[in-house]
């Protein structure tokens, strides 16, 4: 479903790339590195960076440029007009598929994770790929579940009424995906002994510590409960690069109950970084990495003298007007 049709006239064909569709964007890159002093990192001997990958777009922040760049090109590419992927009620993946296709005149359709929802008032997330242009379709857990497989893939897509649409998976995670993030690792190379970041499906963990480079590792946060996590890390790394690449691990203790859970004590802590550093903290990803990286610090976990990076991979998307 994604296979490019030959070249025509206007059409670039292999060797003939043509111009960049997401030139005029305007992304801010390299995303810019911060030092913020905290005594929480600082009385262990630990110097905490930002990595503010939430300033590369106001639309698509962080890895949802760095995932969806990749995809994007190759639907031009490929003569693409119409973009389908999917995601659950309080997506931020489809909130920027969305937010793409209108800066770009594309056509979007998002399969969403559960038909009830089609019986109730659309959430804000919803609402706001709804006002960008985005077709929903909901579909039953059952055959959501079966996206994986070409035949429930299909059928899917049949139902959807996007048989023909360049596919981006959930999530935006895969082989393109994960080479675009690696250029988020090659930009942070010599910078720091880790690079930290929140992890959902795995690809910006995958492409990241693949272009950092030797020296230095790379530690994932999961902000779901489960543990499928490596697994799925090292079949994005053998579809992106041919096999394992980079220096990671994964730290799963802080999930906080799983997607969506933002308890108490996390959202104090968030709200007491805001207050000393003067950065928004999203609760969902960013909340859960800073928190995990203040816990590791004070536990040890990371040897006096060395250098953090954490990567802000963005701030919560605006609701609708």
């Amino acid at each position: 479903m994604t296979t490019a049709p030959p070249a025509g006239p206007g059409r670039p064909g292999p060797g003939r790339p043509g111009p960049d569709p997401l030139a005029a964007l305007g992304a801010r890159l390299p995303s810019p590195v911060a030092e913020v002093h905290d005594d929480r990192f600082a009385r262990h001997g630990v110097r905490l960076l930002l990595k503010r990958d939430d300033l590369v777009h106001p639309e698509l922040p962080g890895n949802k440029w760095r995932k969806l760049g990749p995809n994007l090109r190759a639907a031009a590419a490929a003569g693409r007009r119409e973009l389908v992927t999917f995601g659950g009620a309080y997506s931020n993946h489809l909130r920027a598929t969305a937010a793409a296709g209108r800066l770009l005149g594309l056509s979007t359709v998002g399969i969403v994770r559960g038909d009830e929802l089609a019986a109730v008032p659309l959430n804000p997330s919803l609402a706001r790929c709804a006002a960008d242009g985005m077709r929903l379709h909901f579909a039953a857990r059952s055959a959501y579940r079966r996206k994986a497989e070409p035949a429930g893939l299909a059928e899917l897509l049949r139902a959807a009424g996007a048989a023909d649409a360049y596919v981006v998976p959930e999530g935006g995670s895969n082989a393109l995906a994960v080479r675009g993030c690696a250029e988020l690792g090659r930009e942070l190379r010599g910078l720091a002994d880790v690079v930290a970041l929140a992890c959902g499906t795995g690809g910006t963990l995958a492409g990241l510590a693949a272009g950092l480079g030797p020296g230095a590792r790379t530690l994932g946060v999961p902000v779901l409960k489960g543990g499928f996590l490596a697994a799925e890390i090292r079949s994005l790394q053998q579809a992106a690069f041919g096999g394992p690449a980079g220096d990671w691990a994964l730290e799963e203790r802080f999930h906080f109950g799983g997607f969506a859970r933002v308890p108490d004590e996390l959202d104090a802590f968030a709200a007491d970084f805001e207050d000393r550093h003067g950065l928004p903290v999203e609760r969902l990803y960013v909340a859960k990495l800073l928190y995990a990286l203040s816990a590791c610090a004070a536990e040890g976990a990371f040897p006096s003298g060395t250098t953090i990076a954490a990567v802000i991979t963005g701030p919560p998307l605006a609701p609708t007007p």
